[in-house]
C-alpha cells in the first residue's frame, strides 16, 4: 500500500504569532486546541493533508519517553529547545496498531501505539469528537526528525470542505524535504516507514495523492521545508506582497525562506502537475 502525506508537525515557540503569520500567507487557520499531554495546536486543513502548528503549553505536563513509549510532547519540547521548524512527518494509516507491530518487526520503531481523542471545532464553531491512533518510527541517525503514521477513527468529524478554503488557493501538501549528510544510509529505514522504495534518482519517495518525500544532501539531519500546491502563483505573490512577507518568485514556485517562516522553508507550487508521475 502506498501511503499519502497525512500531516506535518511544525513546532513553534509562539503559537499565536505563527498562526497569524500563516493567515498572512493566505491560509485559513483553525481554532486553537489543547492536548492532554501538554501541547497546543492550530490546524490548517487541505483536501487530504494538513499542517499542524504546535507548541508546548505554559503549564503543560509532558510525559517522558520510556523504552517502549514514544512521548509526542517530549519530542516537541526537546525539538523547541534547539530550534523551530518542521519536526515530524506523518503518513496516513488504516490500522496504526498493525503498523506499530510491523515497525517493531523491522526494527525501526519498537513503540506501543498511542491513542487519544479530543474535542474539535467544525467550520461553524460547533464541537466535534475526533480520535486518532499513532504508530511511531525513528531513525537513530536522524534524532531531530520524527516519523509516524496516523489512523483517524472518525474522519468524517475531522475533514471539512469549509475549512479547506484558503485565500491563497492552496490545495494540499505535495512535498517534504529531508536533509541528510548521507541520504543513501537512510534508504532501508525510509522504505520500511513509507512502504515504497526510492525512485530511480535514489533520493525521491513517491507517495499517494501526488506527494513525495525528497532527500537533499546536507549535514542538517532534519526536515527543512515543504511544498504546498496552489492553483495560482500570481495570487500567492500578490498576497505576500500586500502582507509585506519577503519571498522569492521563480518560474515554477514562490518561496518563503525558513528564517521568515518559523524555521521551515515554504514553497508554493502550481497544482499537482509536476507531481502527477508520483501517483501510484
Amino acid at each position: 500500500m502506498t501511503r499519502r502525506i497525512d500531516h506535518l508537525v511544525l513546532a513553534v515557540h509562539d503559537l499565536e504569532a505563527a498562526a497569524e503569520f500563516y493567515r498572512r500567507l493566505g491560509f485559513q487557520v483553525g481554532a486553537r486546541n489543547r492536548h492532554s499531554w501538554g501541547t497546543e495546536n492550530h490546524v490548517i486543513q487541505f483536501a487530504s493533508s494538513f499542517l499542524e502548528l504546535i507548541t508546548v503549553g505554559e503549564d503543560g505536563q509532558i510525559p517522558p519517553h520510556t523504552p517502549h513509549a514514544f512521548s509526542f510532547g517530549a519530542f516537541v519540547r526537546d525539538y523547541l529547545a534547539r530550534r523551530e521548524g518542521l519536526a515530524m512527518f506523518v503518513l496516513d494509516s488504516g490500522d496504526a496498531r498493525a503498523d506499530a507491530a510491523d515497525y517493531a518487526r523491522q526494527g525501526i520503531g519498537d513503540f506501543a501505539p498511542f491513542s487519544f481523542e479530543r474535542v474539535g471545532r467544525a467550520a461553524d464553531g460547533t464541537e466535534t469528537h475526533v480520535a486518532f491512533t499513532l504508530a511511531f518510527a525513528m531513525d537513530e541517525r536522524l534524532p531531530d526528525a520524527s516519523f509516524f503514521v496516523c489512523e483517524q477513527h472518525y474522519p468524517e468529524a475531522f475533514w471539512s470542505p469549509q475549512l479547506q478554503q484558503h485565500d491563497n488557493r492552496a490545495t494540499n501538501v505535495v512535498a517534504v524535504t529531508l536533509d541528510a549528510e548521507q541520504p543513501a544510509e537512510h534508504t532501508e529505514f525510509l522504505q520500511g516507514f513509507t512502504g515504497v522504495g526510492p525512485a530511480d534518482d535514489g533520493s525521491t519517495y513517491l507517495l499517494a495523492e501526488g506527494g513525495r518525500l525528497q532527500l537533499e544532501t546536507s549535514a542538517a539531519g532534519r526536515f527543512t521545508g515543504f511544498s504546498v500546491g496552489v492553483s495560482d502563483l500570481h495570487r500567492v505573490a500578490t498576497i505576500l506582497t500586500a502582507e509585506g512577507v519577503p519571498f522569492q518568485e521563480l518560474s515554477d514556485r514562490v518561496v518563503v525562506d525558513s528564517d521568515q517562516a518559523f524555521g521551515a522553508r515554504i514553497e508554493f507550487r502550481t497544482g499537482r502537475a509536476q507531481y502527477e508521475a508520483a501517483a501510484p
